[in-house]
C-alpha cells in the first residue's frame, strides 16, 4: 500500500498526539468530546478527518501539490509536532493559553497609622487580603490574620473594613476624582471575633430570633441563624438618624431585616403599615463615623453611616448614631453578615484563599510562630528535657525573666563601667519607650479611638503618659465593648522606685514587667491583656 507525503505527515502527527497527553487534552477541548480520535467537522479543514484520506487514496489536487512544493526545503526539527500540525493551533493558543502579561497593573498607595505610605504595583484582580499579605512579607510582620485594609473617606470622616475577598480595584472605582480618600493598613482584632464570641456582639435585648429559637441559644446556633440563606434574626433598637438636607437628628426605632433597614413611624410598632424603608445593602456599604459629633453634629460619638457604591457627595450618606459602642458594633456587624454571609465565614476559615493568582503563585504565606510550634526546654541538668507540665513551664519562664532582669541591672554605662543603682532605675524607667504598646503623649480620646479602630475586643490595650499627672501612666484597655482606663502610679520602697496598679500590693520595677505580668495574670483588671495597639509603619 502506498502512502502520500501528506498522509505520512498526518500519520506522524496522529502518532505524536497519542504519545503526548497535553495534545490529547487540547484535542478533546477543541472537539468538545471525550475521545480525541473522533473527527472534527470544521469547514475548509479536511486534514483533520481520518476518513478523508481513506476515501481518495493517491489523489492529490492541484492546490495540495502547490502546498507541498512550498514545503520543500531543509527539514527543521520540531519538538512538538502534534501541536503544530493542527490548523487549530492559532485558535487554541489564544483561547486556552492566554499571555502571561495580559493582566493589567495599577499603582496604589497604602498608609499606616503614622501616615507613612508605600506605593505598590498590583494586578487588576488583586484582593484586599493579597495586598495585606504583600505588605506583611515586605515588612517581615507576623501574620496573625488580623491585618486589615481600611477604606478611609476623608470628606465625611468615615471608614470601613475592606473585606478580604473584595477586589481592590472595584473599591477604588467608587472614589471620585476630587475625593482625598486613602487606604490604611492596621490591625483589626474584631474583624472575625464575632465567630468566636457571638454573644458579645449580639446582646439579647437587640436580637430577635425565630419562634423555634426561643430559649437558651448556644453560640453555634446563633451563627447558624446568621449564616443561613433562608432565615435571618431581626436586629432592633433606637437610633438617631440625620434628616436628609437638614442638620437636625431624629430618634426612631429601627429594624434590620434581610430585605433592608426599616424604621417605625409609630413608636416600636412592627406592623407593615408603620414601617418605612431606610436603606438596602446590595449597592451600599456600612462605614464607622470617626468625627460624627464634630462634622455632622451627632448627639453621641457612636455614629455610623450607609454610603452607596456610586461616587457622590455627603448628600448621599445616610447618617445614623447609636447610644453606646456595643449597640453600634452590633448594628455594623449584623449589616456585614447580612451583606456577605457565608463569604465572611470562608474568609475566617481559609484566610489565604484569594481570587487573584498573586496570592497562590507569587506569594507564599508567611509561617507565624505559634504556641503549638514551640516547646519548653529545661537545660539546667546534664541532659536537656522537654517540660510537659504547663504550670512548670510557666514558672520556669518567669524565673528566667527575673534572672534576665537582674543581669540587666548591671548594664554598662557610656564609659564602659557598671551603672549605679540610681542610674539603673532611670534606665528601667525609659525602657518602655521602645515598646510598641507604649504611646507617649496621646489624650484619652485619642487612646479610645485607637483601640476602637483596632477592634474593641476584650484585652486590647495600650499604655500612655498621664495628662493630669506627669509622673504617672495610664493603662487603657477594652472589655465588654467599653474602654476602661487604669492609672499606674509610682511608689517608693527602700529608696527604689516601683510601679503599681493596685495601690502597692503588686509592685513592678518597670512598665515592661507590669505589662508582662498582666498578660499572664488577670489581677485587678477585668481580663488579661491580649492584644496591644501599635502604630506600625508600612
Amino acid at each position: 500500500m502506498t502512502t502520500s507525503p501528506q498522509d505520512g505527515q498526518s500519520a506522524a502527527g496522529r502518532a505524536g498526539a497519542q504519545d503526548s497527553p497535553l495534545a490529547v487534552q487540547v484535542c478533546r477541548v477543541a472537539q468538545g468530546k471525550g475521545d480525541a480520535q473522533d473527527p472534527v467537522q470544521v469547514p475548509g479543514l479536511h486534514a483533520l478527518s481520518p476518513a478523508s484520506d481513506a476515501t481518495r487514496p493517491g489523489v492529490i489536487d492541484r492546490r495540495e501539490m502547490e502546498d507541498l512544493d512550498a514545503l520543500e526545503g531543509p527539514p527543521i526539527p520540531n519538538p512538538f509536532p502534534e501541536l503544530c500540525s493542527s490548523p487549530l493551533t492559532s485558535v487554541l493558543s489564544e483561547g486556552l493559553f492566554p499571555r502571561a502579561n495580559s493582566r493589567k497593573k495599577q499603582v496604589i498607595k497604602v498608609y499606616s497609622e503614622d501616615e507613612t505610605s508605600r506605593a505598590l504595583e498590583v494586578p487588576s484582580d488583586i484582593t484586599a487580603r493579597d495586598v495585606c499579605q504583600l505588605l506583611i512579607l515586605k515588612n517581615h510582620y507576623v501574620d496573625d490574620n488580623s491585618w486589615t485594609l481600611f477604606e478611609h473617606l476623608s470628606n465625611p470622616g468615615a471608614e470601613r473594613t475592606v473585606e478580604d475577598h473584595e477586589l481592590l480595584m472595584e473599591v477604588l472605582s467608587h472614589w471620585g476624582m476630587d475625593e482625598d480618600n486613602k487606604l490604611y493598613l492596621r490591625k483589626n482584632y474584631a474583624k472575625y471575633e464575632f465567630f468566636k464570641n457571638p454573644m458579645y456582639f449580639f446582646p439579647e435585648k437587640m436580637v430577635s430570633f425565630a419562634t423555634e429559637m426561643n430559649g437558651d441559644r448556644s453560640p453555634t446556633q446563633i451563627l447558624q441563624v446568621f449564616l443561613s440563606s433562608s432565615t435571618y434574626p431581626e436586629i432592633h433598637g433606637y437610633l438617631h438618624a440625620k434628616e436628609q438636607g437638614k442638620k437636625s437628628w431624629k430618634k426612631a426605632y429601627f429594624f434590620l431585616r434581610r430585605s433592608g433597614l426599616y424604621f417605625s413611624t409609630k413608636g416600636t410598632s412592627k406592623e407593615p403599615r408603620h414601617l418605612q424603608l431606610f436603606s438596602e445593602f446590595s449597592t451600599s456599604n456600612v462605614y464607622m463615623s470617626l468625627a460624627g459629633k464634630k462634622k455632622h453634629g451627632a448627639p453621641t460619638p457612636y455614629g455610623f453611616c450607609l454610603k452607596p457604591n456610586r461616587t457622590g457627595g455627603p448628600r448621599d450618606l445616610k447618617m445614623l448614631c447609636a447610644a453606646e459602642e456595643q449597640s453600634r458594633t452590633c448594628w455594623v456587624t449584623a449589616i456585614r453578615l447580612l451583606k456577605y454571609g457565608m463569604q465572611l465565614y470562608q474568609n475566617y476559615m481559609h484566610p489565604y484563599q484569594g481570587r487573584s493568582a498573586c496570592n497562590s503563585q507569587s506569594i507564599s504565606p508567611m509561617r507565624s510562630i505559634s504556641e503549638n510550634s514551640l516547646v519548653a526546654m529545661d537545660f539546667s541538668g546534664q541532659k536537656s528535657r522537654v517540660i510537659d507540665n504547663p504550670t512548670e513551664a510557666l514558672s520556669v519562664a518567669v524565673e528566667e525573666g527575673l534572672a534576665w532582669r537582674k543581669k540587666g541591672c548591671l548594664r554598662l554605662g557610656n564609659h564602659g563601667s557598671p551603672t549605679a543603682p540610681s542610674q539603673s532605675s532611670a534606665v528601667n524607667m525609659a525602657l518602655h519607650r521602645s515598646q510598641p504598646w507604649f504611646h507617649h503623649r496621646i489624650s484619652r480620646d485619642e487612646a479610645q479611638q485607637l483601640i476602637i479602630r483596632q477592634g474593641p475586643v476584650d484585652g486590647v490595650f495600650l499604655v500612655r503618659d498621664s495628662q493630669s499627672n506627669p509622673r504617672t501612666f495610664v493603662l487603657s484597655m477594652s472589655h465588654g465593648q467599653k474602654i476602661k482606663h487604669f492609672q499606674i502610679i509610682p511608689v517608693e520602697d527602700e529608696g527604689e522606685l516601683f510601679h503599681t496598679l493596685d495601690d502597692g500590693h503588686t509592685k513592678f520595677t518597670d512598665l515592661i514587667q507590669l505589662v508582662e505580668f498582666y498578660q499572664l495574670n488577670k489581677g485587678v483588671l477585668p481580663c488579661k491583656l491580649k492584644h496591644y495597639c501599635a502604630r506600625m509603619a508600612v
